[in-house]
């Protein structure tokens, strides 16, 4: 079976991610209908709590990345999961509008130290020929904890209470123990790791960032992706839950992220197939072209049915652009940079804070009954990433730098 080419520790973040997701899904994507139906906060300051999160980790990502090159993956794991347990206590507690805007900051941070330093793990301790598999399980453990969480978010009110987070902090407390039982047990020491002694200096590492042309284009061009993408998440709940068009918008919501998860886990094998053949890098540009057809559909539609159409064609581009970005960014990363460069992916969340904080503005200024307009405007983002990421293409080409799949 290949899930006995898995090693323990890998293993282990794979089924952690699975009900972290599943406890943070449950809550976190209300967040935005909770501030504007409860608390009265405008759209344009809900989506700036919303994007704030990705604000802080778009510069979180990156030094905690370069610090699990430096200190160890399982140290900033470790204290970022203990600090991340708090967190949700915080939300659970809070009431000011202020203090959302502080925790979902620290949200941001946390998971900006976690999530790089997990992926460099992962690939860390995953021989070559079994990382394609180990990334599409993680990525499948996510959509499995997207499609569950938000009904019990549903059911439990997450949109009109924060108590949910309470037990979003249970489940992190669990990751957090299980994490330090399996790393007592368990080494994380590759012995390809000797082949490069050197310690990785942060002047050395933001030259090598800086000269790798590669990469930061094709950080900029999924940083637009990420920006239409981010709607998902921002300006479509408040849309649903607020636009005449919907009766209980926020249930047609939550229905539509679980399709979301469920049409991830449908598609992601055929795909993941299609973008092994053709390679990563056409598979995300194909996808952000995608991810701006799904997302026009809401300009055209208003119908639910069609709205699930929309969010098919959507979640087809998601896929193409989300499950080959970690392997893409592995197989292009020096050895003994992969936390920096997962890290450094991160500034993709430039995306995803404006993204939320846009999508609020363009709310306020077209209202909830000028969808066309409104999601016609949305829509350009994940467009523009297609002739960035041509550039990518074109880059790699003349300087004959290859990615393959080593399986």
């Amino acid at each position: 079976m290949e899930i006995r080419r898995i090693h323990p520790i890998s293993l282990t973040i794979i089924i952690g991610t699975l009900f972290a997701r599943m406890a943070t899904f449950m809550t976190i994507p209300f967040l935005a209908i909770y501030l504007t139906s409860a608390k009265g906060v405008s759209p344009g300051y809900a989506g700036a709590i919303i994007g704030v999160s990705s604000i802080v980790g778009l510069f979180g990502s990156f030094v905690g990345g370069y610090l699990s090159d430096l200190y160890g993956q399982e140290k900033v794991m470790k204290y970022s999961i203990f600090i991340w347990i708090f967190v949700f206590v915080g939300f659970a507690l809070a009431d000011s509008v202020m203090m959302f805007f502080i925790l979902n900051a620290l949200n941001g941070l946390c998971r900006s130290f976690f999530e790089p330093s997990s992926r460099a793990l992962l690939s860390k301790v995953t021989k070559p020929k079994n990382k394609l598999l180990v990334f599409n399980l993680r990525y499948a453990a996510i959509n499995v904890g997207a499609a569950v969480g938000p009904l019990i978010g549903l059911k439990i009110g997450s949109s009109s209470s924060t108590s949910a987070f309470f037990v979003t902090a249970v489940v992190y407390t669990v990751y957090f123990i299980v994490l330090i039982a399996m790393f007592s047990l368990h080494s994380t020491n590759n012995s390809s790791d000797s082949s490069s002694n050197e310690r990785v200096t942060m002047a050395k590492a933001l030259r090598v960032l800086s000269t790798d042309r590669v990469f930061l284009f094709a950080v900029i061009g999924l940083m637009v992706g990420v920006c239409g993408y981010s709607q998902f998440s921002s300006t479509i709940p408040q849309y649903l839950a607020h636009s005449p068009f919907f009766q209980n918008g926020v249930e047609v919501y939550s229905y539509l992220i679980v399709f979301n998860a469920v049409t991830v886990l449908i598609v992601q094998y055929p795909v993941t197939r299609i973008g092994k053949r053709y390679s990563a890098l056409i598979s995300i540009m194909i996808g952000t072209l995608t991810t701006s057809i799904g997302l026009l559909g809401f300009a055209f539609f208003t119908s639910v049915p069609l709205l699930f159409l929309s969010i098919f064609v959507f979640t087809v581009g998601e896929v193409m652009m989300f499950t080959m970005t970690d392997l893409f960014v592995d197989q292009i990363s020096p050895h003994d940079m992969k936390g920096l460069y997962f890290g450094a992916m991160g500034f993709t969340a430039i995306g995803g804070s404006f993204g939320p904080w846009i999508g609020g503005l363009m709310l306020e200024y077209f209202g909830y009954t000028n969808n066309f307009a409104l999601f016609s405007v949305l829509t350009l983002f994940p467009l523009l990433g297609f002739p960035v990421l041509l550039y990518v293409k074109t880059l790699m080409t003349s300087t004959k730098r290859k990615v393959e799949f080593s399986l």
